[in-house]
């Protein structure tokens, strides 16, 4: 029912001439589970000690190196220890993906997934192959695209990847052939306001930490909230 909602809003804004069947953005961002750091707990083994009262233990991870491949969580197995940068504290969370529109900002598609390491460029490839149309289209992303995978599959299914280019100790999978063009320079400054779309679900919607556990249900969420975003 979520989904047919998210359907027929689009519908309008179509109706009302509001899509643009070629420019796109896409961006991911990770959604803060119903889970705690101490309901992680080893796959294989016993549990780390913990004292105090049963609903709100103390547990003990001194000297334990906890990872998405190593432990689960007891509440929201779906839920990965995960963050978005080398400067950020892990947290229990999932990913959520949208493709987005450039030219009036609606939400065209979204996908919620586990925070693995590449489910962003993924979740992108398998929204941008589904886009109805024949005609050459364009996706905007920021640097965490900019990879050879990533580019080859867009360019496989006629879509441009106006990624920004990630030099940091490597080389960027973009080149000259596409940043020489105007079209890369506005796809780049418009993406920035795809993260309008997670701070208005994030600050003021239902999405600083989600109130479900499994990722069936967490993404039928996460729709809704892009649904309230579009409206």
């Amino acid at each position: 029912m979520i989904r047919e909602l998210f359907s027929c809003v689009l519908d309008q804004a179509k109706a009302k001439g509001l899509l643009s069947s070629e420019r796109f953005w896409v961006y991911g961002t990770l959604i803060r589970a119903r889970a705690s750091h101490k309901s992680f707990v080893p796959k294989d083994g016993a549990p780390p000690p913990c004292s105090g009262s049963r609903g709100n233990p103390e547990v003990y991870f001194e000297g334990q190196k906890r990872t998405k491949d190593t432990h689960r969580s007891k509440t929201d197995p779906d839920a990965k220890l995960a963050t978005k940068s080398a400067k950020a504290g892990t947290i229990p969370a999932y990913m959520g993906h949208v493709l987005t529109e450039n030219r009036n900002g609606p939400v065209v598609d979204t996908r919620l997934t586990q925070a693995n390491g590449t489910t962003e460029r993924e979740a992108a490839i398998e929204m941008l192959a589904q886009l109805p149309g024949e005609a050459c289209k364009t996706v905007a992303a920021d640097k965490a695209y900019d990879g050879e995978a990533f580019v080859e599959d867009c360019r496989a299914i006629k879509v441009r990847p106006h990624v920004a280019q990630n030099i940091s100790g490597r080389s960027s999978r973009i080149d000259q052939r596409t940043t020489r063009h105007p079209g890369y320079k506005i796809s780049q400054f418009a993406r920035k306001l795809i993260e309008t779309v997670f701070g208005a679900a994030k600050l003021q919607g239902i999405l600083p930490q989600v109130k479900l556990r499994g990722l069936a249900k967490v993404e039928l969420l996460f729709t809704l909230a892009a649904t309230v975003v579009n409206l």
